[in-house]
């Protein structure tokens, strides 16, 4: 299929083969007939990728600031190389379209294959012939709506939620600052709601088109007459609310907004402007300023938007997905004028003309649609390159191709062969095909673990999904490279256990840290069997109780997700198995355990602590080990810097930080070729996993956790 994209480097747009999208539970594959283009929030993204690498950061001053902490911690040659991987990527566009249902993923009800749907989403319904959309952004057309009107349906329910913040009452006033889409949107629905409206642009055209709309008033904004007509609408009082639907760096809307309103009234953002406004007006009227999400309730929420949990009706009335019903039901009623703001219709393979009609202004706009052809076939995987493999080689699949993969993983595997690549969405999916060399970019992951050319597949997704690919892969007879964790229950540990003792296959977990140079440095220079005395700092910082790595359903929490890591190499160190655990914690306010220490003995009576810390200063680099053995202290400081005190002190520094990534990948792939273990062995695999859901049961009983 075929989808527009952007380079985030070069600003290059252009209409890409890609792959369908990953279809997931809760979601469907809908066929676009249409889609809108939201211009000036397209725009904006549009000229910010043309931008200059300096441009670009000013535009994004928190992510600099990200950039620099990565610089301080790993090192210019690191830092720069995940900066260009960032930027060097194909990036969506759009986020409004209208198609048909082709195809419905498990735990979906209420949609079936044919219903016309509008389809609402960034980085989900973009400007692509096949989209999946998780069913709270997606709604069903009335028969009374054409597909063209209902591509404008995400778009409209912005404009509907600045509406529904404004609490506006049949009689009532508004003033709407900014007609463009939106702006003209919110004028035609304020007069279906019976409110006098008056329009304010900067452009005669949208003027024009805002009065057609049904305003009452519309005018340039610096018309000597504008705020005299505005006062003698509203019998001098003066609006009771202001909508800012302008998209501008200037602070004019929003004085003019404190200005234009009555005593007690309100000022609603929806609009991309700065809110830095000088007090007397909105103090000496008591305004109320408030926000506007986006759709409405539910934008942002992953378990609204991605797990389908809806709201209540009962306390959250108007969701986003009821806001997009709302306005199709206006449509349906003829109450909304979309063939007056339908300015321009372009095929999809004509889009790059309708971003240069936006970007340069060469000639005047509202509502702009892109059309696809919804009568010709489509490919669900795209072959790059047509070769052949031996099946002796190692012939690889990647499952999930994210940040940590295209970092990590990726750049280190040598004399392989890049068969096929899955990630969630198609655009993602090409731009790591065409970047590593993969011969062949899929949506279905199935297909790599069924494919037969495959013998080794790389399993790099969220977490929730390990352990279902682990299994998989190995009853498909591949090997397994399985970032951490390797699965996220007991249970799902046993089954894994279960097949891999069936199969004769490598099973291995991306517990990188064993491989660094400096952990390899000192292992030859332990007594394996003496104890040893191994303690285990992380600063692992703070992360919002929202990400997806603290939900308990897909990341697992941070036991499970990466202290794994640490339990793994403390085993390794000791040279021995675990004989005791036990753990404690400080809860946070969320009722995280983030916050932890472990104790661990080993069966040849070495002990260690790891004391993994959510609650320190970001200044302090994250990891420090210290290690003592037989007279012999050795400390790793945060993968940079190695002392080694033994009869003297050696010390040394490397200029990048090396956790062990590139050798790890290298010895993995050197297993499968000569036909050797892999280079973690299955039983450690297993143990490292097990300590983690034994560190939950431990801080929950507040017991000690024998082996």
């Amino acid at each position: 299929m075929y989808q527009l994209t952007q380079n985030l480097k070069t600003g290059k747009m252009e209409i890409s083969e890609v792959s369908f999208p990953t279809l997931t539970k809760g979601t469907v594959r809908v066929r676009n007939s249409y889609s809108l283009i939201s211009a000036g929030t397209e725009a904006s993204k549009v000229k910010t990728a043309r931008a200059s690498l300096i441009s670009k950061a000013k535009e994004k001053p928190e992510q600099v600031r990200q950039v620099l902490d990565t610089l301080k911690k790993e090192g210019l040659l690191s830092t720069y190389q995940k900066v260009m991987n960032k930027l060097d990527t194909l990036a969506p566009l759009g986020y409004s379209t209208s198609g048909v249902v082709i195809e419905i993923g498990e735990n979906l009800k209420g949609f079936q294959v044919g219903d016309r749907v509008a389809c609402a989403g960034g980085e989900i319904a973009n400007h692509a012939e096949v989209i999946a959309v998780p069913e709270n952004l997606l709604v069903k057309i009335p028969n009374e709506v054409s597909m063209q009107e209902a591509a404008f349906t995400t778009v409209a329910s912005i404009a509907l939620q600045g509406i529904r913040q404004a609490d506006l009452r049949i009689g009532e006033s508004c003033l709407v600052i900014g007609l463009g889409l939106i702006g003209q949107l919110t004028v035609q629905m304020l007069k279906a709601a019976g409110i006098k409206v008056a329009g304010i642009d900067i452009d005669s055209y949208a003027v024009d088109i805002a009065l057609k709309s049904g305003a009452d008033l519309a005018f340039q904004r610096f018309d000597s007459q504008l705020e005299q007509a505005i006062l003698n609408l509203t019998n001098g009082y003066g609006v009771d609310a202001t909508i800012i639907t302008a998209g501008t760096s200037s602070l004019d809307p929003v004085e003019l907004a404190g200005k234009m309103c009555r005593p007690k009234g309100k000022v609603v953002i929806v609009g991309a402007v700065p809110s830095g406004f000088s007090r007397e007006n909105y103090y000496k009227k008591e305004l109320e300023l408030r926000m506007s999400t986006s759709y409405g309730p539910g934008r942002y929420n992953p378990n609204y938007e991605e797990k389908g949990f809806d709201y209540p009706i009962g306390y959250v009335r108007w969701t986003e997905n009821r806001n997009m019903q709302a306005f199709l039901e206006l449509v349906a009623q003829k109450k909304i004028n979309l063939d007056l703001l339908t300015t321009h219709i372009f095929p999809l393979e004509k889009a790059l003309d309708a971003y240069d009609m936006i970007v340069n202004k060469t000639e005047p706009y509202i509502g702009i649609l892109l059309k696809y052809d919804i009568e010709k076939p489509l490919k669900k995987e795209i072959l790059l390159k047509d070769v052949s493999y031996a099946k002796q080689d190692v012939n690889i699949g990647f499952i999930g191709a994210g940040t940590f993969a295209q970092n990590s993983l990726l750049p280190n595997i040598k004399n392989a062969n890049l068969i096929a690549v899955a990630t969630h969405q198609g655009h993602s999916t090409r731009t790591v095909a065409d970047k590593y060399g993969f011969a062949i970019a899929t949506g279905d992951s199935y297909y790599i673990i069924n494919n037969p050319d495959i013998n080794t597949i790389f399993i790099a997704t969220r977490h929730n999904l390990h352990a279902e690919f682990v299994i998989k892969g190995i009853k498909a007879g591949k090997n397994v490279f399985v970032e951490k964790p390797l699965c996220m229950t007991m249970s799902e540990l046993e089954e894994i256990m279960q097949e891999y003792e069936k199969q004769n296959v490598r099973v291995m977990v991306g517990f990188n840290r064993r491989f660094s140079p400096f952990v390899q440095k000192i292992k030859k220079c332990l007594n394996n069997d003496q104890p040893k005395s191994i303690i285990y700092r992380i600063n692992a910082g703070y992360i919002p109780f929202d990400h997806w790595t603290q939900d308990k359903e897909i990341g697992g929490g941070r036991i499970i997700g990466e202290v794994c890591h640490f339990i793994d190499l403390c085993m390794y160190l000791s040279g021995s198995k675990p004989m005791l655990l036990s753990a404690f914690c400080i809860p946070d306010s969320q009722g995280l355990w983030d916050t932890l220490t472990v104790n661990l003995k080993f069966s040849n009576g070495s002990i260690s602590n790891i004391s993994y810390f959510a609650n320190g200063a970001k200044s302090l680099r994250k990891e420090y080990i210290e290690i003592y053995c037989n007279g012999l202290t050795a400390i790793i400081d945060d993968f940079k810097l190695l002392h080694i005190y033994d009869k003297g002190h050696q010390k040394e520094k490397l200029f990048n930080q090396d956790k062990g990534h590139r050798e790890e990948v290298r010895r993995f792939l050197q297993s499968i070729r000569d036909g050797q273990e892999a280079p973690i062995p299955f039983e450690d695999v297993y143990l490292s996993t097990k300590m983690t859901f034994d560190i939950i049961e431990s801080i929950k009983n507040n017991s000690v956790i024998k082996y």
